[in-house]
């Protein structure tokens, strides 16, 4: 007789009630269409970038933005990423009870180091259908950033890059950062 094996997706209100139990560990993961998912460990360079650009961030954005490090953004009713950046609109309450949606974000930043490929092929179309309206990965061995705007269903339909040397702007923030200030070498 063969044997059907099926996989169960978690929903994140069902994550979060594990985590709440001590199901789960504080940190080191993630919930991505309804799977549980190890995120790999920060290394030194990835870091150092992710404090460079919040630096820079706030002291470049008002008090309209929270630039949020590495938390949790609600992506949809099966997936919780946490972008290593988020730029979302201030809330007095900082979104004590819920966690950010896309649509309150502006900007979200992923750091590709070892984990460049699992951004941009997992996390980036969960980002669009989310209605984050822009997107940057810095690649960092490169020393490039791929910006995305313009979300339609699962993809952007805007996409550029930006070397070393040249300026970020971001489309829907008052923000210019000089890539000579978060790319050293």
């Amino acid at each position: 007789m063969e044997m059907k094996s099926s996989v169960r997706r978690v929903s994140v209100a069902e994550y979060h009630k594990m985590a709440e139990t001590g199901m789960l560990p504080e940190r080191g993961i993630e919930l991505i269409n309804g799977e549980i998912i190890d995120m790999s460990p920060i290394g030194s360079k990835h870091a150092a970038m992710v404090d460079r650009l919040n630096q820079l961030l706030s002291r470049q954005l008002d008090d309209q933005f929270i630039v949020r490090i590495q938390n949790p953004i609600l992506a949809d009713g099966f997936s919780e990423p946490e972008p290593d950046i988020a730029v979302v609109y201030y809330r007095d309450d900082f979104y004590e009870n819920e966690h950010p949606k896309g649509a309150d974000s502006l900007l979200i930043i992923e750091v590709g180091d070892s984990s460049a490929a699992f951004d941009r092929d997992v996390k980036l179309p969960l980002y669009a259908a989310s209605g984050v309206p822009e997107c940057w990965l810095i690649d960092l061995a490169g020393q490039v950033i791929y910006t995305f705007r313009a979300p339609d269903g699962n993809t952007y339909q805007l996409s550029g890059r930006i070397d070393k040397g040249e300026i970020a702007n971001a489309s829907y923030l008052d923000l210019a950062i000089d890539t000579r200030q978060i790319f050293r070498k």
